[in-house]
């Protein structure tokens, strides 16, 4: 499945109104780290049948920043969130971020996929 860019809170917005279950990734344009697991989130999404949305956290940065707040977890880039319903089911960042992690949060957050 393709990885769909979210730029805007209007755009998050839509997303979690209209997705039962979706990935987030939070990838930073400048870090090593972080394109690392942009590979292995690509990796996944090919395979996934969940949506998988990414945002640049430079760019916005207010998004990311409203999302912390709204589902109470801290900031990391890279971080992959795996959202369930309206609430955050499972979330991972840098190095623990590969195609297998993503896979296991799946199995782990039901076989009740979209």
């Amino acid at each position: 499945m393709e990885i769909k860019l979210i730029e805007t809170k209007e755009q998050f917005d839509d997303v979690i109104e209209n997705s039962e279950k979706f990935f987030l990734f939070k990838h930073s344009l400048t870090c090593p780290i972080s394109a690392s697991a942009k590979e292995e989130f690509e990796k996944y999404s090919q395979e996934s049948v969940i949506p998988c949305y990414m945002i640049h956290v430079q760019d916005a940065r207010k998004l990311s920043n409203t999302i912390v707040q709204d589902f109470a977890v801290k900031h990391e880039s890279p971080q992959a969130l795996l959202f369930n319903g309206k609430s955050v089911g499972w979330h991972e960042s840098h190095q623990n971020i590969t195609n297998a992690s993503l896979s296991k949060a799946v199995e782990y957050a039901g076989d009740d996929l979209p």
